[in-house]
């Protein structure tokens, strides 16, 4: 890998923040998962620098907010342009980073840019209200307002395009915001703030700034300047957020955890399904908030479905992901270490490890974070496999004796991000969308996304959410203006 190294990676990046390209005396390395090896380092910034980029972006926001809508428009289309030739650059550097394979991450790329996209298109469809006012002379108005400086906290599953899909939206709607990279993927921030640069938008606008997200991170959120705090991570870390703007009552907008339900009943095409979970699974090696992370299969078909499911993942590459294999490594050590921890605990309980279960053998692997893809049976509601989100490459399965069986087991948790469903019942199909308590349901669908879609969840899976016109109304409050003409 030392070629792609080579080829993409600067040894020290450094921070935007104000229109300028900011050191500090302490540095964070990055280390590519695959080999476990520092390539780049980034700074550790401090809370004197997370300062300077609060009071930057609060100095930009009066003439940023005031700019018409379509002109901000414009600013982010300029954004686009400056980022269309580095697609290669990006994918390397997302591969080298996080671990995804080098198709998955040109997908990431160009997911980013439709996020921009659709929010730069979006200037002319902010929408207000009027009403009927109860006397005559009068308007009630009801105007969508932006918050002000927000603050964008970014995981590391999909480092770049959870930039293009906060900063599109904040922006287009007249928002400044301070977009803090998670430390394990910091790299491609700091190569999207030279489009930033490139694209000429207006210092302060958007700062990036990296550092601890227990201290900078920290900083940022509970500083009195930021108006809304913008989260896509675990509930734990929700959980934290909520904590940090209690006191000055700080709007957040939280994508947090889940642990999606793949439901298979004894009437669905079983060969869709079994294509639909392996990709839904081990997309990103796990580490997708909405992949499959328990499969509730129906008594009837489990034996047909399980056989073939380990067909499927056995056919699973995994290696260099620069070679495009199936599967790359998973980003953190820390995380492959809990992964296989569930695992291990749900063997022990009683579950049989159909496959995987352990870090893949050869001198390839000697180093980073690999884990075998993993498929678990025998499984039962209460192990550990079936309780805990693994956000990693370990599909267990639990056979159910009806669909009720399936929701009960689905609404229980106190999360609720997603769920699939496959049946070919209408009636079915139904009472699901109705009873299953989610903020997505896949229904005969695997994985997906799409940019007019919402992505949001229930329960403690979050507040608010992201993407489609719900997504731009999240950067917006209401502003309701009593009008007297007389």
């Amino acid at each position: 890998m030392s070629t792609q190294i080579a080829e993409t990676a600067q040894q020290h990046y450094q921070c935007y923040i104000d229109g300028e390209w900011v050191d500090s005396d302490s540095k964070l390395p990055v280390e590519n998962p695959a080999n476990g090896k520092v390539f780049a380092s980034v700074p550790d910034c401090t809370l004197a620098q997370a300062d300077t980029a609060l009071a930057s972006s609060q100095a930009a926001l009066q003439s940023w907010k005031m700019l018409p809508a379509i002109e901000r428009g414009r600013h982010l289309f300029n954004l686009i342009e400056a980022l269309k030739p580095k697609r290669d650059l990006f994918a390397k550097l997302l591969v080298l980073e996080q671990g995804k394979t080098l198709n998955e991450a040109y997908g990431e790329f160009d997911d980013t840019l439709n996020y921009l996209t659709y929010s730069a298109e979006a200037a002319r469809r902010i929408e207000g209200n009027i009403f009927p006012s109860d006397n005559a002379g009068e308007q009630l108005w009801i105007q969508k307002v932006p918050y002000g400086v927000t603050v964008g906290l970014c995981a590391f599953n999909y480092p770049l395009a959870l930039i293009g899909r906060k900063v599109g939206p904040a922006l287009v709607t007249g928002n400044t915001m301070i977009v803090k990279p998670h430390e394990a993927t910091p790299v491609t921030a700091m190569e999207f703030a030279k489009a930033v640069e490139e694209a000429g938008i207006p210092k302060g606008v958007i700062n990036i700034i990296s550092g601890s997200g227990i201290a900078v991170g920290e900083h940022l959120v509970k500083s009195p300047i930021t108006q809304l705090v913008t989260l896509t991570g675990s509930i734990r870390a929700g959980q934290a957020i909520c904590r940090a703007v209690a006191e000055n009552v700080t709007a957040v907008s939280l994508e947090l955890g889940g642990k999606a339900s793949f439901i298979v009943l004894d009437d669905a095409d079983i060969d869709k399904a079994v294509d639909a979970v392996v990709i839904s699974r081990y997309a990103n090696c796990g580490q997708v908030c909405i992949c499959a992370e328990l499969v509730l299969v129906h008594e009837k078909v489990a034996d047909e479905f399980t056989r073939k499911v380990l067909e499927k993942v056995k056919e699973l590459t995994v290696g260099n992901p620069m070679d495009n294999p199936s599967m790359g490594p998973s980003v953190t050590a820390q995380g492959l270490d809990r992964v296989d921890s569930i695992v291990q605990e749900t063997i022990n309980a009683g579950a049989t490890l159909a496959c995987g279960g352990a870090r893949p053998e050869g001198a390839d692997f000697g180093g980073g974070n690999w884990y075998q893809p993993t498929v678990l049976t025998d499984v039962t509601a209460d192990m550990a496999a079936a309780r805990e989100e693994i956000f990693g490459p370990v599909l267990p399965i639990v056979k159910i004796s009806s669909f009720d069986e399936a929701v009960e087991i689905t609404n229980r948790r106190n999360d609720g991000l997603s769920c699939y469903l496959w049946s070919n019942d209408y009636r079915v199909i139904m009472d699901g969308i109705s009873r299953l308590e989610v903020g997505t349901v896949f229904v005969n669908k695997q994985i997906v996304g799409y940019i007019q879609g919402y992505h949001s969840g229930h329960k403690r899976s979050g507040i608010g959410g992201e993407d489609g016109i719900y997504g731009i109304e999240g950067y917006l409050q209401k502003r309701a203006v009593y009008l007297n003409c007389n």
